[in-house]
This record gives structure tokens, C-alpha cells and sequence, in this order.
């Protein structure tokens, strides 16, 4: 019992090569945000609210292109389970087609419209003045990074992690150094403020692209697919791919918004608030980086085992992963309960925004089991095994039908103080715990979606 819980030598260090690279990249492109927001907090509360609207804007842009790649990578996992090259190369085709065309869409709106979209969120017309200026710049950067996502989720989904994690690096050293030169005005350059962060960003991220281009190319690695082999697609291959990604797309859109809807809610409160939620929220990305590391090698590791048709060593490997992402998640949440005041330190606000901030750090730590054993159920083992349907339910139900309508009612109906507010929309995370529990017991989520797709 205790080695089928625990696994052996040969399990952890595949798992550590998976995850590793995953969690140091997720950790990079954290901190790549934390800089910016660290950077951008030395200009005022204003500029911090004003750059986080704006990069509200591209999470739900990247969510949908995080919803295209995670059904994609259920493909692409079970059919390296195959070493069947030539479909994932197909697979990869659909991926591209469904992210370019979506964030050509979305570029077009923003680089129109900035105002009008910020004006959801805020009524604070000096923060909409920055956003919209951080936003026109930052959008020409959707696009090239929808197909960083593409080629750097096959190459995940096929064991190469370490090229995504080493571009991630160097789009990071990019941003920083002209995020420093850029926004105060450093070597001779004038100071820009938010749209020299904005400017840093697009230069760093068209960097990452040519430098995952350029190696996958170069070292003809799995994604290295010609036009022809990306466009190779029958309308039955295409109509069975969008049958499993159609449902994760609408998963990561509707649970987006919902997201969205938070923000909403926390920046009609005030711009005090956003600002204290937008520092807890940057510190909390950074804590989860080992968990999208473990959730995403999950999804690689027992995806490939219901490829190679090994459904009960797939089982096996998502309980372990499991019961080791909820320990982890127990130890770091409380690091991160009992550290908040230090990890909050870097940032120049107010003394009330500081507070909030930390008191809502301190109520995350206390969810942070449960939120990892979601997101690795839904992300790392549901979705390995094709169960996206039963995954949209339990994660927009939980966002749309609990933390939705108790955000707006506390937040803007009986004008809660902010740490209840927070609570309360974390009443979910329990919700899903109960339901993707009962379900991972059930195995109703092992399918082998690559049967007939050869």
C-alpha cells in the first residue's frame, strides 16, 4: 500500500523531468508579472490598478489560448504514448488555427477599443487613461505569443520542457532590463512610465518565439511540422480534436470571466482594493508555480499511459500526484500565511492597502490545499483522460452559480470588507473539492480519446 501511494525511484525522476522545467518556467513567467508589477508599484497605486486592468485583458486571452493547449496536449500526450509524430504534428495545426485567428480578433478590439473595455471594470478615468495606453502597445504581443503557447504545449505534452522553460528565461531577462531602462528613463532613454513596460513586454515575448521557433526547427523536434503536415487534418480528425477541445475552451473562457467578474467587483470597491487584491493575486501566482509544474506533468505522464493503454498504471500515477500536490500544498500554504508581511515588503502603498493585502495572503494559504487538489484533478487528471465535459461543469458551475453572485453581493450589495469578499468567493474551491473527488474515485474520466483518430 505505502509504495502505491508513494511510487518509486523511477517514477519521481520521471516526474521530476516533467515537472521541473514546467515549474521553473511558470515560476519565470510569474515572475515575470511580479516584476512588472513590483516595477510598475513604484509609480503609484494608479499605474499598479491601471497595468493590472490591462493584463486582465490578456489573462482572459490567455486563458482561452491555455484552454486551446490543454485539450490540445490531451492529444498530443496519448499520441506520443505511440510516438505517432505525424498526428500530433495535425494536432498542432488545429492548435495554431484556433489561437491566431481568436487573438488576430482580440488584437483588433483592443487596439480600437481600449477605453471602452477598461470602462467594465473601472470608473477611475485616470487609470483608464493609462491602461489604454499600456493596452494599445501591449497587444501587438497576443498573436506571437498564442503560438508561443501552441509549440511550447506539444513540446510539454512530449517530454521536451526544458526549450520552453529556457525562452521563458530569456523573454524574462529581456523584459527586466528594459523594464528598468523603459519605465524610469535609464541610458538616455526618456522615461515612459507604463507604456515603457508595455514596450518591454512585446520585445521580450517576440523574443521568446524565435527562440522556440528557431530550436524546434533547427533540432527538428516533434513539433517541427511543415505547412502541409500542420494542415494534413481530415474534417472527422478535425471534428473528434474539437469534440475534447471545444469543452476546455469553453471551461477556460467561462471560468475567465467569472474570474473577470472578481475583478469587477473588487475594483468598484475602490482603487485601494484592486490594488491590494492585484499584489496578493501576483504573490499567489508565484506559490502555484510548482503545482502547474505537477499538474501539467500529470497530465503528460498518465496522458501517455492511457495512450500506450496502461489505464491502470494511469490511475495509480494521478492518485499519487494527487496526494502529493494536496501535501505540498498544505506546507507552502502556510509558508505563504506566516511570510505574507515579508513577501509584501517589495511594494510602495499605502498603509491600508498593505494591510489588505496581507490579510487576504493569509486566507489563501488556508485554501491553498484544496485549490491545488482542484487544479490538478481538473487540469492534470480529468483532462488527461478526455473527461472535459464533466470538467466545464465542475469548474464554471462552482464560479458562475457560488463565487459570482456572493462576490457581487458582498462586495457591492452589503459593501463587505475585502477579506470577506475574498472568502466567500473561495467558498467554491470546497465545492469542487467534494464533486472532482467523487469523480477521480469513479474512473468514469480514463478514455482513450486517440481510438479511430490514427
Amino acid at each position: 500500500m505505502k509504495r502505491l501511494f508513494l511510487g518509486d525511484f523511477a517514477f519521481y525522476k520521471n516526474l521530476f523531468r516533467i515537472a521541473a522545467p514546467i515549474a521553473l518556467q511558470n515560476l519565470i513567467m510569474s515572475s515575470l508579472n511580479f516584476v512588472d508589477t513590483v516595477m510598475i508599484g513604484q509609480l503609484g497605486e494608479t499605474n499598479i490598478a491601471a497595468v493590472a486592468l490591462a493584463n486582465q485583458i490578456f489573462f482572459l486571452i490567455a486563458l482561452f489560448m491555455f484552454g486551446v493547449c490543454s485539450g490540445t496536449s490531451v492529444f498530443v500526450a496519448q499520441f506520443w504514448g505511440k510516438k505517432d509524430v505525424t498526428n500530433i504534428r495535425k494536432v498542432l495545426g488545429l492548435s495554431l488555427l484556433c489561437s491566431v485567428v481568436i487573438t488576430f480578433f482580440a488584437t483588433l478590439i483592443i487596439l480600437i477599443f481600449p477605453e471602452f473595455v477598461l470602462s467594465l471594470f473601472t470608473k477611475d478615468t485616470e487609470v483608464i487613461r493609462i491602461g489604454s495606453s499600456y493596452l494599445r502597445i501591449v497587444c501587438f504581443c497576443y498573436i506571437p505569443t498564442s503560438i508561443t503557447f501552441c509549440y511550447a504545449s506539444t513540446l510539454r505534452s512530449t517530454g521536451q520542457t526544458k526549450l520552453p522553460m529556457i525562452a521563458s528565461a530569456v523573454a524574462l531577462s529581456i523584459n527586466t532590463v528594459l523594464n528598468y531602462i523603459l519605465i524610469f528613463g535609464k541610458l538616455g532613454m526618456p522615461a515612459m512610465g507604463a507604456k515603457g513596460a508595455a514596450i518591454a513586454t512585446v520585445i521580450a515575448r517576440f523574443a521568446e518565439l524565435f527562440l522556440i521557433l528557431g530550436t524546434v526547427y533547427s533540432l527538428k523536434l516533434a513539433p517541427a511540422a511543415s505547412f502541409r503536415e500542420l494542415s494534413a487534418f481530415s474534417g472527422s480528425f478535425a471534428a473528434k480534436f474539437f469534440n475534447i477541445v471545444v469543452p476546455v475552451i469553453m471551461n477556460e473562457v467561462l471560468w475567465s470571466i467569472g474570474v473577470t467578474m472578481y475583478t469587477v467587483v473588487y475594483g468598484r470597491m475602490g482603487t485601494d482594493i484592486l490594488a491590494s487584491i492585484n499584489i496578493s493575486s501576483a504573490v499567489e501566482g508565484v506559490s502555484f508555480v510548482l503545482f502547474k509544474g505537477i499538474a501539467n506533468a500529470c497530465a503528460v505522464m498518465v496522458g501517455n499511459k492511457i495512450g500506450e493503454g496502461d489505464e491502470q498504471t494511469a490511475f495509480v500515477y494521478s492518485m499519487r500526484l494527487a496526494v502529493l500536490g494536496s501535501s505540498l500544498g498544505i506546507v507552502i500554504g502556510l509558508i505563504v500565511s506566516f511570510s505574507s508581511g515579508i513577501l509584501l515588503a517589495f511594494y510602495n502603498v499605502t498603509a491600508q492597502v498593505y494591510e489588505n493585502a496581507r490579510t487576504v495572503l493569509k486566507i489563501f494559504g488556508l485554501f491553498m490545499p484544496v485549490k491545488v487538489f482542484n487544479m490538478i484533478n481538473i487540469v492534470g487528471i480529468l483532462r488527461s483522460g478526455g473527461d472535459t465535459k464533466y470538467s466545464l461543469f465542475l469548474d464554471t458551475s462552482g464560479v458562475w452559480f457560488i463565487a459570482v453572485p456572493l462576490a457581487f453581493i458582498g462586495g457591492l450589495v452589503y459593501h463587505l470588507p475585502v477579506y470577506i469578499v475574498y472568502i466567500t468567493v473561495n467558498l467554491e474551491e470546497i465545492y469542487k473539492f467534494s464533486l472532482g473527488l467523487k469523480r477521480f474515485i469513479s474512473k468514469k474520466w480514463i478514455n482513450n480519446v486517440i481510438v479511430q483518430m490514427e
